[in-house]
This record gives structure tokens, sequence and C-alpha cells, in this order.
């Protein structure tokens, strides 16, 4: 599809993982649970913001996390499923602003708002290249 002037609120992504050891509290460093680690939920709910719009998006460009504000508020056991959907609920200019959720198996495991901005791979990557090359 690939156009940008499509991208209208009410589009919708998802993402999908299994709770493994590498992405639980205790592995992370954010617990000392082998849970579903909390910056692993935000992570699935930022790929879902991305499923949500990159076929919208011409190849050259892509969309970056700016914000994410969550809750989680049930935890997941090793092994489980979980399912994040990210709904586009804005569109101001490059700017992006989704309504994330996720799921395990049994329930709801958090929810939250997510902002993204569209970017230039090449112009993006410049910027983040210059950094490597000392002070300016």
């Amino acid at each position: 599809m690939n156009d940008r002037n499509k991208l209208q609120p009410g589009i919708k992504g998802t993402s999908r993982t299994s709770v493994d050891a590498g992405i639980t509290a205790l592995s992370m460093g954010s617990g000392e649970i082998e849970v579903l680690a909390t910056p692993a939920m935000a992570a699935l709910m930022e790929a879902a913001a991305v499923n949500c719009v990159k076929p919208y998006l011409p190849s050259n460009e892509t969309s970056v996390g700016v914000h994410i504000e969550t809750s989680h508020i049930a935890a997941t056991p090793l092994g489980m499923g979980v399912r994040a959907e990210a709904t586009l609920e804005g569109v101001e200019g490059r700017r992006l602003f989704f309504r994330v959720e996720a799921y395990d198996d049994r329930e709801k495991i958090g929810e939250g708002r997510h902002e993204r901005v569209i970017v230039d791979r090449e112009k993006f990557l410049g910027k983040v290249n210059k950094k490597c090359a000392g002070p300016s």
C-alpha cells in the first residue's frame, strides 16, 4: 500500500511472543521473579504500533518511538503466549498516537499510550552516526 495519506485513526497492528527466560523480569534486571518483564511488554506494544503503520509508509521511511506510558496490571508466567495490540488514535503531521494493550493467554496484562514519529531512514541514521564521530 505505502500511502501515508491512508494513515487514519482506527487502524490496528499486533505483535506476539511467548514468555521465555530471556524476557523475564529476572533476566532483564527489572525484578527478581521469572515472569514477563515490564520492559518486554512495552517493547511488544511498540512492535504492535510499528506493525500498525508499516504497510502505509514508503520504504525510505519508518517510525521511531518517542514516548510510552504503560500500566502492567497482571503477571505472565514462563511459557505463556503474549499478544500486544496497537490502535492508531491520531495523526498530527509526522506524529502518531496509539492506544496500546497487551494480553496473555488468560487475561489483559497491560495498557497505555504510545507516541511515534515518522522519519526518513537515511536522514535519521545520518544524525545518529554523527554521534560516533565525536563532539561537533
